[in-house]
């Protein structure tokens, strides 16, 4: 297990994408296995590979990672998306949990029951621009720097963008009383690593789509 390292998930984004944009922030080059089918799982389960049975995966420095939080923080140590010290990883973390919180509503969205996607859709609506981005916005005007924390970037900065870009395929006006968040925005989308994952052609996935979510749903259950 030498060489790039290996992401085991499906084709889709889910819980993998943000270690996919951890690695690509980090100019890391990652090679993606895609369960595509029930046994694709199975044999991971089989062989040892999914020590809680659960995907995300990534094979890595002769290691087989699980659980997405514990990913991202090994990779954002390694690369320098950490912070300085303990209290910048503290803060770091913070805004990290803060950033999940919203991102699973978003990706959670698609999959409502039809009786139910209008009340989601509301609810995270109304966290995204009274709770969550709000929060960002004062960050940043605290902080004063170009990044949310010490000055340069980390792996809450990394998350952000993902977590806005996100946003604003559900309301593409969602960042307009934010003008820090738009700066910010612009800023790190220019990051040339970041710019790069951002082109069409990259590791990064599109939105999920309802068939989707049938088809990732034939090889989870």
């Amino acid at each position: 297990m030498s060489g790039k390292p290996k992401l085991h998930y499906f084709n889709g984004r889910g819980r993998m994408e943000p270690i996919r944009w951890l690695l690509a922030a980090a100019g890391v080059e990652f090679e993606e296995s895609f369960i595509e089918k029930k046994e694709d799982l199975t044999k991971l389960q089989k062989d040892g590979s999914l020590l809680f049975q659960q995907v995300p995966m990534v094979e890595m420095d002769g290691m087989k990672l699980v659980q997405t939080r514990a990913i991202a923080n090994y990779i954002a140590t390694k690369y320098n998306l950490y912070g300085k010290d303990l209290k910048e990883r503290t803060l770091i973390d913070m805004y990290v949990e803060g950033m999940f919180d919203l991102y699973e509503l978003l990706m959670t969205y698609i999959m409502q029951p039809a009786d139910k996607k209008e009340q989601h859709f509301a609810n995270m609506m109304d966290k995204a621009t009274n709770r969550y981005f709000p929060a960002f916005e004062k960050v940043l005007k605290d902080h004063g720097k170009d990044f949310l924390v010490g000055n340069q970037l980390s792996r809450a900065d990394v998350h952000l963008l993902e977590l806005i870009l996100m946003a604003e395929e559900f309301k593409a006006d969602i960042l307009a009383k934010f003008p820090l968040l738009q700066s910010f925005k612009a800023r790190i989308s220019n990051i040339p690593t970041i710019k790069k994952f951002l082109q069409p052609g990259s590791q990064r996935k599109p939105p999920v789509r309802e068939e989707d979510v049938a088809k990732f749903s034939k090889a989870f259950h």
